[in-house]
């Protein structure tokens, strides 16, 4: 495997933020969700109006997984008040690592991750939190494996259907 360089994403990336997400997140969820809850995701969640939003707070950064000029994978922090829930000022939220199917199993997701510990003790964090569906069995692993443990539930909407997300936890200090 090529080297995978850890890339943090700015606005002129939006597009390609754009592509890696809808892609990603459809590989994950389309085969258990309705096309007109995944059509209604993809479009709200992953618009340029949305992204340009996310970009340019201050509070929200974005990382891509590239290998060989490729966007394979991709990170999304949040800290204060940019948190979709906690809004802790000593937390650090990872909304979102998500990486392209033909590289599941490859270390791309362990080296997304470790970028986000990294942050979250650069930033003085006292613990990274994060939502991951019930029905996720790859990704609850993934964060168990890493140290996380679930603390509390939380509803997450796709279209019109409401899931329920494990929050789950990892202490730092």
């Amino acid at each position: 495997m090529e080297n995978i360089e850890i890339n943090k994403v700015t606005l002129r990336d939006i597009e390609a933020l754009a592509q890696i997400g809808e892609q990603t997140f459809s590989e994950t969820f389309s085969e258990v969700n309705t096309e007109e809850n995944m059509t209604k995701y993809l479009e709200e969640g992953f618009s340029l109006q949305k992204l340009e939003a996310e970009l340019s707070d201050a509070y929200s950064q974005f990382y891509f997984a590239v290998t060989g000029g490729d966007v394979i994978g991709y990170l999304k922090l949040n800290t204060g008040n940019s948190q979709t829930e906690l809004k802790d000022v000593n937390a650090v939220e990872i909304e979102r690592i998500y990486v392209v199917q033909a590289f599941h199993g490859k270390k791309v997701g362990q080296l997304l991750y470790e970028k986000a510990m990294h942050i979250s003790q650069e930033v003085g964090a006292e613990y990274v939190w994060l939502g991951v569906w019930e029905e996720n069995s790859r990704a609850i692993s993934f964060y168990k494996k890493n140290g996380f443990i679930a603390f509390d539930k939380h509803i997450f909407k796709l279209g019109d259907d409401e899931q329920t997300d494990i929050m789950m936890k990892k202490i730092l200090k």
